[in-house]
């Protein structure tokens, strides 16, 4: 099978479907560039798209990523991003194996095929030559062979006339005789071309032309067999990162399994228990007997403990639990003492552990300074010893700050430990509904709360929730109870708005009656009216005692 031999005739048949096989390299390359541009616009998506949805730095959002199914998710990112770097693989490799060695063997074959068809077109031109000689031997034979015989019938016309001179017949015969040597001349010439035609065209068509031939079908054959191969590098380019990328999605099989709902519950409640404690049951108060209403060790101020009834504060307004207040979106306090017991233990412990991680630093790096001086001391000509005194000396005042500040984050730790209630301790209520609670046992929180003199209120308010008590003529017939007497005024320094049960708001300037003083948790217990009444901070109010009331004093 040889195009030489079959396709002796079709040189321009072959010139066509070379062009034609040429082309398809092309379109094929131009493919596997465009296959490349796609693989790279689809890592880029990838990485942006995994970008997109990490945790930005020190914000809320990375806190979130505590829980092991945020955890599994964010791995699942990273693997992504690695994802979009195997899609870059492919299209680097695409380029350089496929792309680039193409087009540099595209230019080479169009090289050799401009000169194979160039030594085909010269071979053609060298046998059209061989003809055109060969048929103008052929013509000018023929034209002798005739001047031969017009010249023979002449001589014989002029022979036999008799009128006719002897020289001119010689001279006729002389002529006849030149026309045949001449057509002879022809003859062996005509003869001689042919033969080397003959010659010429043999060997143009048995050994030139399929030499020729041969070439480029060995051309073609090896365009086809790379072009086959490319295709095949297309396919192993593609697989050779398939071991990569199925470690990527094992990575994200594996980070799924790894999602554990009890532990994530688990972090909830580590996340926002707030360490008070539930609400206890409400005593049951027999009103069918001449007896003084029991008071909850959970109300918000002591009992007076004169036998006299607690009167009850908005008996027909909604009550709040004292733990479930709104929180106060403002920045808090140094010492976190607007969050509840058992947060504000994690934010401080948190705070301990970030210090003493300064601290180490701090040290790491007096150390290495430390080490360094020595070195100058014994070795001057590397440095001087004096240079690091002053940045020892930094050191030194930031350790003294930090633990300085360690210490005072561990006094407040050590403060709110000891205050978080043990498992076993019987429930406090904490409503002050029906009786007001015990300065003293919410002393940390009425003291947290209290507001500055600058009117803002600082108080960490948790979810509110409301408890709507109904209001009942039995109620009401109690409302006639009497109240407590007064033991002196006050005049408020501050407006306070008084959100939670217990407490009552008022008006800067406003005039009061004091009914209870405070007894050292910050709060003081006023009236306005018979119907009006409740605890307001002490530093808000500037009070007057009686004289007779434990003497004039005074609280600012």
């Amino acid at each position: 099978m040889s195009w030489g031999t079959e396709l002796w005739d079709q040189f321009d048949n072959l010139e066509k479907h070379t062009q034609w096989g040429i082309d398809v390299l092309e379109k094929y390359i131009k493919f596997v560039k465009e296959r490349t541009e796609i693989e790279l616009s689809y890592a880029k998506q990838l990485r942006n798209l995994s970008k997109k949805y990490q945790p930005k730095k020190n914000s809320k959002e990375e806190e979130e990523y505590r829980y092991t199914s945020t955890r599994a998710f964010l791995a699942t990112l990273n693997e992504m991003n690695d994802y979009a770097g195997q899609h870059e693989v492919i299209s680097e490799n695409m380029t350089s194996l496929i792309t680039g060695e193409l087009t540099r063997y595209v230019q080479e074959l169009k090289q050799e095929r401009k000169s194979h068809f160039h030594d085909g077109r010269k071979a053609q031109q060298h046998i059209e030559t061989c003809w055109k000689q060969l048929e103008a031997s052929k013509r000018r034979f023929e034209r002798d062979c005739k001047e031969a015989d017009r010249a023979q019938q002449y001589f014989e016309k002029m022979d036999a006339d008799i009128n006719v001179t002897k020289a001119d017949v010689e001279k006729a015969r002389q002529q006849a005789q030149l026309r045949h040597q001449m057509a002879e001349d022809s003859k062996a010439e005509y003869s001689s071309t042919l033969q080397k035609f003959n010659s010429e065209q043999h060997e143009h068509y048995y050994t030139h032309i399929p030499n020729i031939f041969q070439k480029i079908q060995e051309m073609e054959e090896r365009r086809i067999v790379r072009i086959g191969e490319s295709m095949k590098t297309f396919a192993e380019v593609d697989r050779q990162v398939i071991p990569i990328i199925g470690k990527c999605l094992d990575e994200i099989t594996k980070a799924a399994e790894s999602v554990d709902h009890k532990n994530d519950s688990q972090m909830v409640i580590e996340a926002f228990k707030s360490g008070f404690e539930p609400p206890g049951d409400i005593e049951f108060e027999d009103f069918t007997q001449p007896m003084k209403r029991t008071v909850s060790e959970s109300s918000l101020s002591n009992s007076r403990g004169d036998g006299k009834s607690e009167p009850k504060f908005g008996g027909k307004s909604k009550g709040k639990l004292w733990p479930f207040i709104k929180k106060n979106k403002g920045a808090g306090p140094e010492d976190f003492s607007n969050l509840p017991p058992e947060q504000r233990r994690k934010k401080l412990q948190q705070k301990v552990d970030e210090l003493n991680r300064d601290i180490q630093k701090e040290l790491d790096q007096r150390d290495a300074l430390t080490k360094m001086k020595d070195v100058y001391i014994k070795n001057p000509q590397m440095g001087d010893a004096a240079s690091v005194d002053h940045r020892l000396s930094e050191l030194a005042q930031n350790i003294e700050k930090l633990r300085l500040e360690v210490q005072k984050f561990e006094g407040w730790l050590a403060e709110v430990e000891g205050r978080l209630p043990a498992r076993n301790e019987q429930p406090r209520r904490q409503s002050g509904m029906y009786e007001p609670q015990n300065p003293s046992a919410v002393n940390s929180c009425a003291q947290d709360r209290e507001s500055s003199p600058d009117g803002s209120y600082t108080e960490e308010q948790s979810q509110e929730t409301e408890m709507k008590v109904p209001a009942t003529d039995f109620d009401d017939e109690f409302d006639d109870e009497e109240p407590l007497p007064t033991i002196g005024t006050c005049k408020a320094l501050y407006t306070f708005e008084g959100q939670n049960e217990g407490t009552i708001s008022v008006a800067e300037g406003e005039m009061l009656y004091v009914i209870e003083e405070d007894k050292g948790d910050g709060w003081t217990r006023i009236r306005r009216n018979e119907d009006e009444e409740g605890y307001v901070p002490t530093s808000y109010v500037e009070v007057y005692l009686d004289k007779n009331a434990k003497g004039a004093m005074t609280y600012i």
